[in-house]
């Protein structure tokens, strides 16, 4: 911990960067401390630096390491485990800044953006360009491309598409001592040394901060995006739709399920109407073209409707498409209405995705919680969002159990206790049971080796 007094940290970093991008009066301070996981622990910082530039970070970096300050990067603030909240006595790097497309090489197919670049942002970047990002968290309008790498975000289109390490060629860092490294390559292959851009992608910011991702594009054109929508009479019955099209070894491009908690309240915030006695929406797209791509959709809409779902509907218009999955990525926002979300991010094996799914309504009901579920249930990515009123300390005593026993059976059937939004500080008694001592002893001399102060995010991922 640093012995620095706090003005004296603040008159060095005003030495490093332009003074008005040091923040140290209350309310930044106080928004800059956490991100949107709830409950999470958080202390204020000794001061926020707004950088611009890669060379930016490294000086602040280089100065915090030689005083013995700790560090917490942070990109826009949108994650959901606490893995940018701030300790005490440390300073905050945000890269909300640095948000330049530096690249879009067309003939390489791949892009190169500062950390700061707001997913959809590049994505219409490169849209221009006939190319397309595919990596798209329900955060997408507000997560920026930086924060995406740290944590290897995932989204709807992963299932058939991938995460975001499968698309980060390379990536700019700052090391704990300031030094900059370019890690990866610009080519379509490449095998030399080991992998460390995939070891620093979904690192959290513990190992270096990446400043800039370049990342793999595909054509835009190519696809032809049909929607299924599917209304189910019980969570466990979408459940075993959800198996059957993994059975009949059908990859969707987006298999999406949403239940009756989180479509009431997206109903009721956009003032949509929805048919009486709904309990569970499945939604999916494929995006073959002509022909097969209108024979899969049917496919599909006859295993939704052979596993119990009514009203099944086919959609082709894109304007359709768009407006049927806008429920999904509303659906949080809509949550976070009704009170504080606790938010799970468990992956099991897709054929436990019913049992996980009843498990899910029993821990509800045996800690008396009010659970949404919203799930990338094609790739057995559920997140059920526990429900709590302001102010209800004994209803949030009661999340909190329903929310470890919920890790304790996504573990008892073989899954692990993040999918996507990462290990941050909520998840780490789960990780740390599903890693095992000797791996742990791993992560930590990987952690010893890059930086042994300690000076990067202390206490998160592991």
């Amino acid at each position: 911990m640093t012995t620095v007094a706090p003005s004296t940290v603040i008159d060095a970093l005003r030495a490093l960067v332009a003074p008005d991008r040091v923040l140290d009066d209350e309310a930044s301070l106080d928004r800059y401390s956490h991100d949107d996981a709830e409950w999470a622990d958080y202390e204020p910082p000794l001061a926020v630096v707004l950088a611009r530039a890669t060379e930016e970070v490294s000086a602040v970096v280089a100065w915090a390491g030689a005083n013995q300050v700790r560090v917490v990067p942070r990109g826009a603030g949108t994650g959901l485990s606490g893995g940018a909240n701030s300790i005490a006595s440390c300073v905050i790097i945000s890269l909300e800044l640095m948000t330049a497309v530096l690249e879009i090489n067309v003939g390489e197919r791949y892009a190169r953006s500062q950390a700061g670049v707001i997913n959809n942002d590049l994505r219409a970047a490169v849209a221009v360009e006939g190319l397309w990002y595919p990596p798209d968290p329900a955060s997408q309008a507000i997560s920026t491309i930086g924060g995406n790498a740290a944590t290897n975000a995932g989204g709807i289109c992963c299932v058939k598409y991938g995460v975001t390490r499968d698309y980060v060629l390379g990536l700019t860092v700052v090391l704990a001592d300031g030094s900059i490294v370019h890690l990866g390559r610009h080519t379509a292959k490449g095998v030399t040394g080991y992998d460390l851009t995939a070891l620093i992608v979904g690192s959290e910011g513990t190992l270096g901060i990446i400043t800039e991702v370049t990342v793999k594009l595909l054509p835009l054109a190519g696809r032809e995006e049909r929607a299924i929508i599917g209304y189910f009479p019980s969570l466990h019955a979408a459940g075993v739709a959800v198996a059957a099209v993994a059975d009949a070894s059908i990859v969707p491009a987006a298999l999406e399920l949403i239940d009756r908690t989180c479509l009431r309240a997206v109903a009721d915030w956009q003032g949509w109407d929805l048919p009486q006695d709904v309990d569970t929406l499945l939604m999916a797209k494929v995006d073959e073209v002509g022909e097969s791509g209108r024979a899969l959709a049917a496919r599909v809409a006859e295993l939704f409707a052979d596993s119990g779902g009514v009203n099944v509907e086919l959609a082709d218009d894109q304007v359709e498409v768009d407006r049927l999955f806008l429920a999904r990525r509303l659906a949080y926002p809509a949550l976070e209405r009704l009170g504080p979300v606790l938010t799970e991010d468990v992956c099991v094996p897709r054929e436990a995705v019913p049992e996980m799914l009843s498990r899910i309504q029993a821990a509800a009901a045996e800690h008396d919680v009010v659970i949404a579920n919203i799930a990338h249930a094609g790739d057995g990515n559920l997140h059920p969002l526990i429900v709590t009123a302001v102010g209800d300390d004994a209803a949030r005593a009661r999340a909190k159990l329903a929310f470890d026993r919920i890790v304790e059976d996504c573990s008892a059937l073989g899954g692990t206790v993040t999918g996507e939004h990462g290990v941050g500080l909520l998840k780490l008694p789960g990780a740390r049971a599903e890693l095992g001592a000797r791996v742990l002893q791993m992560h930590a001399d990987v952690k010893h080796a890059l930086d042994p102060a300690g000076t990067l995010n202390p206490g998160k991922g592991f």
